[in-house]
């Protein structure tokens, strides 16, 4: 693998914020994504079809679904250390409460838009039920975060579908991934620019070896005037070209969500996974914004190490000697580089859902225009943020 072309650019070779030579802290994994995380698979289903005015139910569509396997296929229905954190509660993950209860998950983390929770949570348990039988015998209560595409796609028609979801969890695979306008992050927006999928990681050193922490996020958040990229306050120089502020008319737009999946190999307990989920929103307040009201800010961590320590599958037969759980995990005064390491990746997430990307026109004609690579370097080297 070419990892300077793997950090620098997306399979399809859209550039990613490295290629603008952006100043980014930590050391990145082998392709700066979450899926660096031994085991972690991401698939999409992305839905671009129609142009021209709102038509109920027919278009025009641009949204999708994102899929992210904690163990991959064959994992599923093996239990990972989970904890999540609520920053803004304006928006929806399912199974969050199991998650809070018993500090674990089994089933692929499905992001879609804010209306097509339904069939997503239902692609998920006709999924199960296809390949593992044996666990949908018991409960599935899977998890379906979302963020509102409103803006360029007919959120109200029934375009996301149970097979789009399920679609997704087949297609979902390692390495490299797309990041911009694909799967649940097709409609979506980032600081009144083109946003959607954005993926990063960074590598931890722990003395006797290297654990990774990896990061994805659907980004749809952020008013134009609050971006910062390398510290620097940039919503003076790129506030032209804002056709999302004449469309709410002075309104909330920063609105939207913020859904953010982060990953490591590191063995974790549930509330130091929570721990991690809670510093997401320090690696986003380094990119500008103050987190809106209207905002849903959702997060979720996991550790793929000690698997299945925390199932909570019914037991069989009678508790005996052999009846208890076992796990390792980092002691919570060594938690300090995996925090850093979410901040990182997570600033730069943002990013690259930013810079790997292209104008977009949907409903009604509304457009999001892509991120000015020229305008933010010119305005990067004016600060000295980065060489001249």
């Amino acid at each position: 693998m070419n990892l300077r072309a793997t950090v620098n650019t997306t399979p399809t070779g859209k550039p990613r914020a490295r290629a603008l030579g952006i100043p980014l802290q930590g050391t990145p994994g082998s392709a700066n994504a979450i899926t660096d995380v031994e085991g972690v698979l991401v698939g999409y289903s992305t839905i671009i079809k129609g142009d021209g005015k709102l038509n109920l139910g027919d278009g025009p569509v641009r949204t999708g679904v994102t899929a992210i396997l904690p163990l991959g296929h064959d994992g599923v229905g093996v239990a990972c250390a989970t904890g999540y954190h609520s920053f803004n509660g304006n928006g929806e993950m399912t199974g969050a409460s199991w998650i809070e209860e018993a500090g674990s998950l089994s089933l692929p983390i499905l992001i879609t838009n804010t209306h097509a929770v339904g069939p997503c949570h239902r692609g998920v348990i006709d999924w199960v039920a296809r390949h593992k039988p044996d666990i949908a015998n018991q409960w599935l209560l899977p998890v379906v975060a979302e963020t509102w595409d409103g803006y360029l796609n007919d959120i109200n028609g029934s375009h996301v579908t149970v097979d789009h979801a399920m679609a997704a969890i087949d297609a979902a695979a390692g390495g490299a991934i797309e990041e911009g306008s694909v799967g649940g992050g097709t409609g979506m927006n980032c600081y009144a620019f083109k946003g959607g999928s954005g993926t990063a990681s960074r590598i931890v050193d722990y003395g006797h070896r290297g654990y990774t922490v990896g990061v994805f996020l659907q980004a749809n958040f952020g008013s134009r005037h609050e971006l910062n990229i390398a510290g620097v306050p940039l919503g003076d120089e790129l506030a032209g070209d804002n056709p999302m502020e004449a469309y709410f008319r002075g309104g909330p737009t920063g609105a939207g969500s913020c859904i953010g999946v982060i990953a490591t190999d590191a063995p974790l307990l549930p509330g130091q996974c929570k721990a991690l989920a809670r510093r997401v929103p320090l690696g986003l307040a380094r990119t500008g914004t103050s987190g809106s009201h209207f905002s849903g800010d959702i997060f979720l961590a996991f550790s793929t190490a000690n698997r299945d320590a925390l199932n909570g599958r019914f037991p069989q037969g009678p508790a005996t000697e052999e009846s208890y759980g076992h796990m390792d995990f980092v002691p919570w005064g060594r938690m300090d580089d995996f925090y850093a390491a979410v901040v990182q990746a997570t600033e730069e997430a943002v990013l690259n859902a930013l810079v790997a990307n292209n104008d977009m026109t949907g409903r009604d004609s509304n457009r999001s225009p892509a991120l000015p690579h020229a305008k933010v370097l010119a305005a990067l080297k004016a600060r000295r943020a980065i060489a001249g």
